[in-house]
């Protein structure tokens, strides 16, 4: 890991930890425990509902290259996984999936060109998202004494969004030097051609319809994720509405968005949960124990999705060395 990642990382475990003792230790883990194990097995496979959903954005986009679903529901299962539970940034999740949807049989360049689409496919939902959250949550941002005066702010942000997804698409879409820059910089041993990689690329931007699908399945996704909020601040006891878990959920993943250097958003989120959670009525502890359960669900199904995958890497090691 590079310095700046280390001292991130190192940030985020102090201020985690500096957050569930300031709410209360004791509360944050007693509204943790409410939910039991019959609750956590509930969150758990309910979480999977949104990975379907992502995986379907993804095969939007690569069903006319081969791909089967299965394969990208793996792969991106284990992208989010490896920017969860390890020390890794979300680009780092990103080139780990595309390895796995390349090792479930996609081709090198359709894999990395797929994966940057749909990172842009996401982009547009969680804008669409962002604003649904907005739209919902305005009033009570307003009047809440520490958000309030940030709440034209977060509006005029959140349009700025806009321009810069759009440079972005151009960017890409015009298979520039600076798509051919990302490759080598993040994949210069998969990706030998940068100029196929570009090609690639400007082959998904020619089916607009496929990347508006894709970015509509993604808003989905991330509507499934404020319902996910949503469940597990029920289980836990929580007397709220599912528009302002939604509501928090967009906010707080603009958050985590616009701070992805930080590896596993390790104490953003924490820091979303509990600050977001008391201006729609809930305490700070339940937005902490939201974020805990969210992490133990990371782990739960994570930690078997990596080894699966060292796994599958390995076999590819050794069936290679037999090979020579």
């Amino acid at each position: 890991m590079k310095l700046w990642a280390v001292a991130a990382l190192i940030a985020g475990l102090v201020t985690a930890v500096v957050l569930v003792f300031d709410v209360g230790f004791a509360e944050v883990f007693r509204a943790a425990g409410e939910i039991g194990w019959g609750g956590f097995a509930l969150i758990c496979i309910a979480g999977i509902g949104v990975e379907i959903l992502l995986a379907t954005a993804w095969y939007t986009l690569m069903s006319a290259h081969g791909v089967r679903w299965g394969v990208l529901l793996f792969a991106r299962q284990l992208r989010d996984s490896v920017s969860d539970i390890l020390p890794f940034t979300a680009v780092g999740g990103m080139v780990i999936g595309a390895r796995a949807a390349i090792l479930g049989g996609a081709s090198v360049r359709f894999a990395f060109a797929g994966m940057m689409v749909d990172v842009t496919a996401e982009l547009v939902g969680q804008i669409a998202f962002l604003t649904l959250g907005l739209l919902v949550g305005i009033n009570e941002l307003r009047a809440d004494p520490r958000l309030g005066p940030y709440a034209s702010a977060l509006i005029v942000s959140t349009a700025l969004l806009v321009p810069m997804a759009v440079a972005f698409v151009a960017l890409q879409h015009r298979g520039s030097r600076f798509a051919e820059n990302l490759a080598e910089r993040f994949l210069p041993h998969a990706v030998s051609h940068t100029k196929a990689f570009a090609d690639a690329l400007d082959g998904f931007y020619k089916r607009p319809l496929r990347i508006l699908l894709s970015s509509a399945v993604h808003l989905a996704a991330w509507m499934a994720s404020g319902a996910w909020i949503w469940l597990v601040m029920r289980q836990v006891g929580a007397p709220i509405d599912i528009l302002s878990a939604i509501a928090i959920e967009s906010l707080a993943g603009g958050l985590r968005s616009a701070t992805a250097f930080v590896p596993a958003n390790l104490g953003v989120q924490e820091a979303g949960y509990a600050v977001l959670a008391p201006v729609f009525g809930v305490g700070p502890e339940i937005g902490l124990a939201v974020s805990l359960l969210k992490r133990a669900r990371d782990v739960t199904i994570g930690v078997p999705i990596v080894l699966i995958w060292q796994a599958l890497e390995g076999k590819r090691a050794f069936t290679g060395l037999e090979s020579q």
